[in-house]
């Protein structure tokens, strides 16, 4: 069963008649006739009834034309997703909690207002599970902590963070804050927690990990004195808890953007590609994959 021949099907059944159908489908009658008779002898049932006034659906008719119009559609919405000329359908994205909350919302707010007819989500999470849904295809791209360094995606440096060391106010060295040593960090998988873990044991520390949900949350217990994290300088500086904060050694770390390198790459995915390189640094490279 051709596709073609489900659309002459339709053609005719919406002409009301075989010569209607094929002036429509710019063709000579005769065709169209033999097509719809191959296609009922493949069925092994009669599609139409002839009348004087041109044709009608037989009842087994009625039911195959819903089902070739709805074979038509799916076919057609295919061709437009692979030719994809303007962005719209399903983009889901991942990023890092403090990447979302720092620096996605221009990003978001100027790619929703030029493509409003993608639905777009956005799901948080540490790097190594972001990496993971990207492998999977439960992503089409992710904000991650790089590089990355994986065969199987291409990756490209959008931002730099700068990572510092974070302490309660009265530590003025961190060795000092380090004499309790507790960690306070996001959950397993996150890159910042494997940095302030090895920060911690290059001292001869092996720290105490306490898990939060939220940046927030993370800060408000650092500032009471809980313990020491690791996050983005800037979203520190942001907070409203920076006077009771102190930042110390800070290490510039890239974010890149994953996407798999044998999934095709829809153009809601390209402009959302192009919409993060406009946000980006003039000075950050692309890194190779």
């Amino acid at each position: 069963m051709e596709l073609s021949d489900l659309r002459i099907f339709a053609a005719v059944a919406r002409a009301g008649g075989i010569t209607r159908a094929a002036a429509e489908l710019h063709t000579v009658q005769s065709s169209v006739s033999a097509r719809v008779a191959g296609l009922e002898r493949e069925l092994g049932a009669a599609l139409l009834r002839r009348h004087a006034r041109g044709v009608a659906l037989t009842p087994a008719g009625e039911q195959f034309l819903d089902h070739a119009r709805r074979i038509i559609a799916l076919a057609d919405e295919a061709v437009r997703i692979v030719r994809d000329e303007t962005p719209r359908g399903p983009l889901r994205i991942g990023a890092m909690e403090t990447t979302a909350g720092i620096r996605l919302p221009p990003v978001l707010e100027a790619y929703t207002a030029a493509w409003p007819e993608v639905d777009l989500s956005v799901l948080t999470g540490p790097t190594d599970s972001m990496v993971a849904q990207v492998k999977d295809h439960a992503l089409d791209g992710a904000l991650v902590a790089g590089p990355v360094g994986d065969q199987e995606l291409h990756e490209e440096e959008i931002f730099t963070e700068e990572l510092a060391v974070v302490t309660a106010v009265r530590h003025r060295d961190l060795d000092e804050a380090l004499h309790t040593p507790r960690l306070l960090v996001f959950r397993a998988g996150c890159s910042y927690r494997r940095r302030l873990e090895s920060v911690a044991r290059a001292r001869g520390v092996e720290p105490k990990i306490l898990e939060y949900g939220s940046a927030e949350g993370i800060l408000g217990c650092v500032a009471a004195g809980l313990g020491i994290t690791m996050l983005p300088r800037e979203l520190v500086e942001r907070s409203g808890l920076r006077h009771r904060l102190r930042l110390h050694s800070s290490t510039p770390v890239p974010t890149v953007f994953i996407r798999r390198h044998d999934a095709h790459a829809t153009t809601a995915l390209k402009e959302f590609a192009r919409h993060l390189r406009e946000t980006r640094e003039p000075e950050s490279p692309h890194i190779a994959s």
